[in-house]
């Protein structure tokens, strides 16, 4: 039996590109290539070769992004799309493998992110589970095509429609990624798949014990940020072995993750965002909790601005001073900072550390002795390294010995790969401020 070999257009890359390849990496930039005097369809699948015409693999070919290649086989003969298929299916099964043993469900916790792109070899595809709805992002013009969303879509029944459970699926698209791939509107208005008898397009789900609320329309990104959800607990979990638990503040609180779990042993939390849409949801985290112990409230304000104010309220008040949303004079056991991500781009990573340093700057003014400052940063330009040297030049300039408790990343179901670093992105430092 012969085996029909797959002719496909070549996408000849630097030596540079090559080698970041050979180590491991999936991405090919737009400026390391040279494409043939054909240019290839925008979704369709390249022979990657280098300068010397050595072949490094097939990748899905983007016509508009700076990421002109993403490699889907490592093989030296090209694959064809039926093949891509096949494989892309068994990476799937391999990653909900992984998933069942680094970062299982419970009663406690059914929410979590089911791919990650890159990082579980499923190059521009996303897919979020929260408890029985499913956000899936295509994120290239190779992926969101109906073959990938077919297999996609098996798989995931294959996985998660057991026992008659309830599942739906939703795909839906981030506006930003959506214009740059110039990618089409996903069928059925982004409905893909339901065994429900209506068409659901929220729900409720448990992490850590706490109930959240998702809802398509009020959501940013695929929903809430599950990379975030060890961190949660364990940011409780010191700030209750501090001893230290009168008020705590969470800056950029989005839904509320950091500050519902701080409520769970802190006496009062203050949720800062500066989205109403945001607190609207987290309020609404908040009433599906009754059993939080202690008291929750929002402020709507660019974090910057109130902590200027709050800082400035605290350590030289000024009885000329407008009334601000909350009293400061007795400071915070327990603060918390959680901002998008600072750094787009490697250009904006200077930028970006002067916004961390001005936050951590702030809230270490804001601490009682001993208190904890949980700070985050989700911007993969920004290194760990740099980070800590962020938040150390912070420290020097409050005058404030920071003691690490621990230096933590995503959760599990946000895997890292070393080879990848665009999936190193998220750094959280829990610190005791004396």
């Amino acid at each position: 039996m012969s085996i029909e070999t797959v002719s496909l257009p070549q996408l000849k890359i630097t030596r540079r590109a090559a080698d970041r390849l050979r180590a491991g990496h999936l991405w090919m930039y737009r400026s390391d290539a040279t494409l043939p005097e054909e240019a290839p369809r925008p979704g369709s699948l390249v022979q990657v070769v280098d300068a010397r015409q050595a072949p490094l693999g097939t990748a899905l070919f983007s016509s508009t992004s700076q990421i002109i290649g993403r490699l889907v086989s490592h093989a030296a003969e090209p694959i064809s799309r039926e093949q891509y298929l096949d494989e892309l299916s068994e990476r799937i099964d391999a990653a909900f493998a992984r998933r069942a043993q680094d970062a299982p469900m419970s009663d406690a916790t059914n929410a979590q992110r089911l791919l990650f792109s890159e990082a579980d070899d499923t190059p521009g595809i996303i897919a979020d589970r929260y408890n029985d709805l499913v956000l899936l992002q295509l994120l290239t013009q190779g992926t969101a095509q109906d073959d990938v969303r077919a297999v996609v879509v098996a798989a995931l029944r294959r996985h998660l429609e057991v026992d008659g459970s309830t599942l739906t699926i939703w795909e839906r698209p981030d506006p930003k990624i959506r214009e740059l791939e110039q990618l089409s509107d996903p069928p059925n208005e982004g409905l893909l798949y339901t065994n429900a008898e209506d068409k659901p397009n929220a729900t409720k789900f448990v992490l850590n014990g706490l109930n959240f609320h998702y809802s398509i329309a009020a959501s940013q990104k695929t929903g809430a940020f599950l990379d975030q959800r060890l961190n949660y607990a364990a940011a409780a979990a010191r700030v209750k072995a501090s001893g230290k638990t009168t008020r705590a503040l969470d800056v950029c609180t989005y839904h509320g993750g950091f500050a519902l779990h701080l409520a769970t042993v802190c006496e009062r939390v203050t949720g800062v965002d500066q989205s109403l849409a945001a607190l609207e949801t987290a309020d609404w985290n908040l009433s599906i909790n009754p059993e939080l112990t202690g008291r929750v409230d929002w402020i709507e304000a660019d974090a910057f601005e109130l902590l200027r104010a709050f800082d400035i309220a605290h350590n030289r008040p000024d009885p000329k001073n407008p009334q601000l949303p909350l009293d400061v004079d007795t400071g915070f056991d327990a603060i918390v900072l959680d901002p998008p991500a600072f750094a787009k781009s490697k250009r904006a990573a200077e930028g970006a550390m002067r916004g961390y340093k001005e936050l951590n700057l702030r809230a270490m003014r804001l601490l009682n002795a001993g208190g904890t400052l949980i700070t985050n940063s989700c911007s993969h330009h920004v290194s760990l390294q740099d980070f800590v040297a962020t938040v150390t030049a912070a420290a020097a300039d409050a005058r404030r010995r920071v003691q690490i408790l621990e230096v933590r990343g995503a959760a599990p179901d946000h895997p890292e790969v070393l080879s990848h670093p665009e999936s190193v992105y998220l750094k959280s430092l829990i610190l005791r401020v004396s």
